[in-house]
């Protein structure tokens, strides 16, 4: 088999095309390159007056995204009929290859059209802390294919658009308050009055608790070992966590002082010695 490949003709071949195309191929990549800064313009721009009506980020993103990828496109066209494409045939081409793709990509596409869900429905934003599909964390980047959660301990976590779009989603910081539930038990024989006033005076001098919704601090249940009161303080949202972990910590020393006692669970055990037989 004879591989010698004829580069002196092969290049006069090139010099004729480029002689007879030249100028087309160069009015073609001006037409790309323009385009695409272009393109890259509006997508700012429709991203920036969005942003300024205070549109949310995740659609202000999908929007400008979309923007973008018909523009190029359709320069991208334009490029290809300057150089005589028919690009009545080219779009029929891509049209088909979509279609293969499309078929063999299914499960992209799904996780596709549920990130266009999450885009336009909102049940979260960039920066809420939700739980979903089994993890927990804080909304990082919603894209078409997947939504990106980053833990408290700062783990990534990446999960599949369909996987949130089929299961209940729990956003913690949708609202502006939240309340706080403790489970605090005292000793069946401790004053149950006292110790409901040492908890509201901790309640009534913590700033972080608000007036309104009014807090609750009431028996709940008789339980096997001990009388255990509910605590239900409301605070901001941002303020949730501090404000659980020092109430929690400041109830137990408040109780010490106080002489009220948290019983934990004991059983006694009574051993009866049997006779001589």
């Amino acid at each position: 088999m004879n591989l010698d490949f004829d580069v002196s003709k092969h290049s006069d071949q090139i010099i004729a095309w480029l002689t007879v195309n030249g100028i087309d191929l160069l009015m073609a990549l001006l037409i790309l390159l323009v385009g695409i800064w272009f393109a890259r313009r509006v997508r700012d721009a429709a991203q920036g007056t969005l942003e300024k009506r205070e549109v949310d980020i995740l659609l202000s993103n999908f929007v400008g995204n979309v923007v973008f990828y018909v523009l190029v496109l359709t320069v991208l066209i334009a490029a290809l009929g300057q150089l005589g494409v028919d690009t009545t045939s080219f779009i029929a081409i891509v049209g088909t290859l979509g279609l293969a793709i499309g078929l063999a990509v299914k499960d992209n596409l799904a996780n596709f059209a549920s990130g266009v869900v999450l885009i336009l429905a909102r049940p979260f934003t960039v920066g809420d802390y939700i739980s979903v599909a089994g993890v927990s964390g804080t909304v990082k980047n919603v894209t078409l294919g997947n939504t990106v959660l980053s833990t408290p301990d700062n783990q990534k976590i990446i999960v599949p658009n369909t996987k949130i779009t089929g299961d209940v989603i729990t956003n913690a910081t949708a609202n502006n308050t939240r309340r706080i539930d403790l489970l605090i038990g005292i000793g069946y024989g401790d004053d149950i009055a006292k110790a409901k006033s040492v908890v509201q005076g901790l309640l009534e001098a913590e700033s972080r608790v608000l007036d309104d919704p009014a807090y609750t601090v009431a028996v709940s249940e008789l339980g096997d070992s001990s009388v255990n009161l509910v605590v239900r303080p409301w605070v901001k949202t941002e303020d949730y966590w501090g404000a659980r972990f020092d109430l929690t910590e400041r109830i137990k020393l408040a109780l010490d002082e106080n002489g009220i006692s948290i019983p934990f669970p004991q059983r006694d055990i009574h051993i009866v010695s049997g006779g001589e037989s």
